[in-house]
């Protein structure tokens, strides 16, 4: 008997199997394992993506003037309730997770941040090997925080708001601004540089999409898919023309040529009424106009004649009209495209224009053409103001621009535009502040 087991002990025949046998317990548990803490992987993966875009979503409804509603509805969830209909579209993990939403957080570095906005999404589900051995299932949780931090500061804006493009640079111009530019276009081709453009600016941003390109210059930081930009000066009123008379009124005898005095006309303060009956107030000479507002009604302005100027230092030429109401179509537009521009805009705190260099009434046709071509003895320190206009700037090599900003529906660059967003202390303009939303834990 014990000579049988010494020689049984001794045998090796077989012991690969037992050996294998004996380790198999091992190999099933430490696969099951990996295959629990793989799922326990992915699903935190999935809820951190879910938590992010949930937060993210909150902070746009904050930013559209919107509830950010609950979540504890997420199943059910409508547009009404942002955070929870965000994680109800975008969660892939199967599980309805246990959801808690606040604005502002409650802990964290944002607590007294009203725009930020805190997602904490949970889901514990028993697996399969783990579930042989333990009590409870691990807990997995994913927090997020979003909130509007600034994007940068713009002097170019497009409030473009449907699929066109926004933001125009072609054909062989140089825009070189000291600042940014954005468009509220949806398109994704909001903003473009084509041609032989070259376009240096931070940040262009847009809402839709902006086309990668060469012709945007080294340092040129690109934002789209951003948050739309407010119209600057929305709140600033257009006047009611009143007591008008024709600009022949203050020209007596001269008749704006180029070969006769200039007008002068810088003693001339507080409301200026011109109105020419749908024609234009056409500079052929030189003129220099006084620190008042110049209400154009029905009236455009043009400059077209090589060697004519206008300047002035402290005025808003604003172009409206009595029927804007009923004809939006008889507000004036812009055409110079030739001459000497030097407009400087009112500076003082309680001007009502301030910072304003010409304004279009808002009520104006949509897609209206205004051109502006500055050569190079041209200064501009303000805003074009065309909130209901195509803007086309040819901006030539050389020209003075001293915190100069476009608003317009869409803008367009040709020529060399070399723009610049240094304001001095005393000037009536200003940088605009942009908007952009972010996840910052």
């Amino acid at each position: 008997m014990i000579s049988s087991i010494t020689r049984l002990w001794r045998d090796r025949r077989g012991n690969t199997m037992a050996i294998a046998g004996a380790a198999l317990p091992l190999v099933l548990g430490s696969a099951g394992l990996a295959s629990d803490t793989i799922q326990w992987t992915l699903w935190k993966r999935q809820l951190q993506r879910s938590a992010d875009s949930a937060a993210m979503a909150g902070v746009y409804a904050i930013a559209s003037g919107k509830a950010v509603g609950g979540c504890a509805n997420i199943a059910t969830a409508t547009y009404s309730d942002p955070v929870a209909y965000d994680v109800q579209k975008n969660l892939k993990v199967g599980i309805t997770p246990t959801c808690t939403v606040r604005n502002p957080p409650s802990v964290g570095g944002f607590t007294a941040d009203d725009n930020a906005v805190r997602v904490s999404l949970s889901v514990q589900k028993k697996l399969s090997f783990s579930g042989l051995f333990l009590t409870n299932a691990p807990t997995i949780t994913a927090t997020s925080t979003a909130t509007i931090v600034p994007s940068g500061k713009y002097c170019v804006i497009s409030l473009e708001d449907e699929a066109e493009i926004g933001i125009d640079a072609t054909g062989s111009t140089v825009v070189e601004l000291g600042c940014g530019m954005i468009t509220n276009s949806t398109s994704m081709s909001a903003a473009v540089a084509t041609g032989n453009a070259r376009v240096k600016a931070t940040p262009v941003a847009a809402v839709g999409g902006i086309p990668a390109s060469n012709n945007w210059g080294a340092g040129t930081v690109l934002q789209p898919f951003t948050l739309q930009q407010e119209d600057p000066f929305k709140d600033v009123p257009v006047p009611t023309p009143s007591s008008c008379n024709p600009f022949s009124s203050y020209d007596t005898g001269n008749d704006n040529k180029p070969n006769r005095p200039p007008v002068d006309l810088s003693a001339q303060t507080g409301t200026i009424c011109i109105k020419e009956n749908g024609g234009s107030l056409t500079i052929a000479g030189d003129v220099i106009l006084g620190a008042a507002t110049y209400v154009l009604d029905a009236t455009s302005l043009s400059m077209t004649t090589n060697g004519a100027s206008l300047k002035c230092n402290g005025c808003t030429i604003i172009l409206t009209s009595t029927d804007a109401a009923t004809d939006p179509g008889s507000i004036g537009s812009v055409n110079i495209n030739g001459g000497e521009l030097d407009l400087i805009a009112p500076n003082g705190d309680g001007d009502t224009y301030k910072g304003i260099m010409i304004y279009q009434d808002r009520r104006a046709e949509k897609g209206n053409s205004v051109q502006i071509n500055g050569n190079a003895d041209s200064f501009l320190e303000g805003a074009f103001y065309f909130p209901r206009a195509h803007l086309t700037f040819n901006g030539t090599a050389g020209m003075n621009t001293n915190c100069m900003q476009i608003v317009s529906k869409q803008v367009k660059f040709t020529g060399n535009s070399a723009l610049t967003n240094v304001c001095p202390s005393n000037s009536g303009g200003k940088s605009f502040e942009g908007k952009l939303v972010r996840l910052v834990e």
